[in-house]
């Protein structure tokens, strides 16, 4: 089989006002960035704007191997095959972060013959709204610099700034760092560091503002740090929002590129789940929902991070309300989560899978508490086996949970039809049953919501509180922002904050060691575990493979 990114090179694209076309677009509605890629206007979001909603499909998944488990791809895949049904179909999906790119994950644009296209220019520099955001971003750590240095009338005290600089790549050197050394001209010494662009808190006022106005106001809300005499500071202390909007006036239009198969995605914003809030933007679902009969949306990572927070978080900002949970499993991820060492996964295990699904079965458990609709897709690899699949097929029926074989990777929208038809059929036996409901009220105390998460949803049997953790959230709490939600940033790999502890752990406490208020996005981060806000690149990465011949054909991208 081919390459991702030769599938990708040798697609034959719609011009990008065509895929609009089919979509009711008019070309006025386009701002063009090249032949197949468009930001769509704010007239046609007023446009819209009465129109009826679509149905909402989340697609979500188990906790993963270290590769993925094809969540975008699943969700792609849907997609070309609920449009080869007939079904007027809208994705909307992340754009993807330069740090797995180039590290150990690859690219965030599906795979095989389920990807969003054009591939190279999606996973590189895409319509520049990535830069757009580290830009805004590092504008404020330099206003805030730049005040203390040109007398500090605010009274920053430089110990106990929060606002940390970002860029999108992964680099563990700049996590900790000591800025403004070289004299008195460059500023005042002190301790800073970088976190990736995906994780920062531009990228989650940018995912979840309504307009331009609100973008500026939540900018305006974002709490940088403290005075000597312990007073808060906010970006509009500073007057920042405004050039900040204005870098990101652009950033905040969703984006308009298309599958393999032509079918229209939004693709908008790019916050990690296991960091940040993980969903695409609020306007690239909400206009998704006005120009399409369905929708297919991820959350990323697995449901206990993702999908949680799309509940929690987006959902209950956005007004959204889900018709249906598509949960994605592979039988290697099981296998994994059964103990089974990445290298050995391509082997037959059924006692592995049978340890292991339990995984699955958690997930669909706590997808089920919201009160949304659940089915299962299995993204199945050619090394999955007939007995292997037999075991998945007996959980699913013991789970009265519905459940098809998704061969979208190597067979684009024709190997999903089994997954529409489906989803589906979810969505007719169950119209106007869902119940959704978030898993925590927002009136509760936050050490409650927090708890809410840990127990509910990881299975914790309770949380453990750092000094300073406990410090932070009282400071919070005095500040008026205790109401917010709360956004847990946790391993991706385990149901706990303990990667190693894989299946469905039990008797298991959550370590919560820094808790820190977005208050322009509009929620409360909560470290747990030894979860890092800059990744580190791996022993070998992505990077080392990637090249580019004369002729500007890119190669090893994937």
């Amino acid at each position: 089989m081919l390459s991702d990114i030769e599938i990708a090179q040798r697609a034959k694209m719609l011009p990008i006002a065509k895929v609009a076309e089919n979509l009711g677009i008019d070309a006025d509605d386009l701002e063009f960035y090249g032949k197949y890629k468009a930001k769509l206007s704010d007239e046609l979001i007023e446009k819209c704007k009465n129109r009826k909603d679509g149905k909402l499909i989340l697609v979500t998944a188990i906790n993963p191997t270290p590769a993925g488990e094809g969540k975008t791809t699943t969700s792609v895949g849907l997609g070309q095959a609920m449009h080869k049904l007939g079904k007027k179909t809208v994705i909307a999906l992340r754009e993807p972060s330069l740090g797995p790119v180039f590290g150990i994950k690859g690219g965030a644009a599906g795979g095989g013959y389920a990807q969003a296209v054009p591939m190279e220019d999606i996973n590189l520099h895409f319509t520049g709204d990535m830069h757009a955001i580290t830009a805004a971003n590092n504008l404020l750590c330099a206003l805030i610099d730049n005040h203390m240095q040109q007398g500090n009338a605010l009274g920053i005290d430089p110990r106990r700034i929060l606002f940390k600089r970002c860029l999108d790549m992964n680099d563990r050197a700049l996590r900790n760092i000591i800025v403004g050394l070289g004299g008195k001209m460059n500023g005042i010494p002190r301790e800073d560091g970088f976190i990736i662009t995906v994780a920062s808190e531009i990228m989650a006022i940018l995912c979840l503002a309504d307009d331009l106005n609100d973008l500026k106001k939540r900018i305006a809300g974002i709490l940088v740090g403290y005075t000597y005499d312990n007073k808060p500071v906010f970006a509009r202390d500073l007057n920042a929002q405004g050039a900040m909007t204005a870098l990101l006036k652009d950033a905040l239009k969703p984006n308009l590129v298309q599958t393999l198969e032509n079918t229209p995605v939004l693709m908008h914003g790019g916050p990690f789940a296991n960091i940040a809030h993980g969903c695409n933007s609020v306007r690239a679902t909400k206009l998704a929902l006005k120009l399409g009969d369905y929708v297919i949306t991820e959350a990323g990572f697995g449901s206990d991070l993702g999908a949680e927070k799309f509940f929690d978080i987006k959902c209950r900002y956005a007004g959204l309300s889900p018709d249906c949970v598509v949960v994605v499993a592979t039988v290697r991820a099981l296998k994994y989560n059964g103990g089974i060492p990445k290298a050995e996964l391509a082997s037959e295990n059924v006692e592995a899978l049978q340890k292991g699904i339990v995984n699955l079965k958690a997930h669909v458990e706590n997808m089920r508490k919201f009160g949304v609709p659940v089915a299962v897709a299995i993204n199945r690899f050619h090394t999955d086996t007939e007995a292997e699949i037999a075991v998945v097929d007996q959980c699913c029926k013991e789970m009265g949970v519905p459940y098809a074989l998704s061969e979208v990777f190597a067979k684009g929208g024709e190997g999903g039809i089994e997954l529409a038809e489906t989803v589906l059929d979810v969505l007719e036996k169950t119209e106007g049953q869902c119940e959704f409901k978030p898993i925590y009220e927002l009136k509760q105390p936050l050490e409650n919501k927090i708890e809410a998460v840990c127990k509910n949803i990881y299975g914790a049997d309770g949380v453990e509180y750092s000094a300073a953790a406990k410090k932070a959230i009282a400071e919070i709490t005095d500040l008026g922002f205790g109401n917010l939600p709360v956004c847990m940033a946790k391993t991706q790999y385990s149901l706990s904050d303990d990667p190693k502890k894989l299946g469905r752990p039990t008797g298991f406490i959550i370590h919560v060691s820094e808790v820190k208020v977005s208050a322009g996005a509009g929620f409360v981060v909560v470290l747990t575990g030894s979860i890092m806000t800059m990744p580190g690149l791996p022993k070998r990465p992505s990077a080392e493979l990637i090249d580019v011949d004369e002729k500007g054909s890119i190669s090893g991208l994937f």
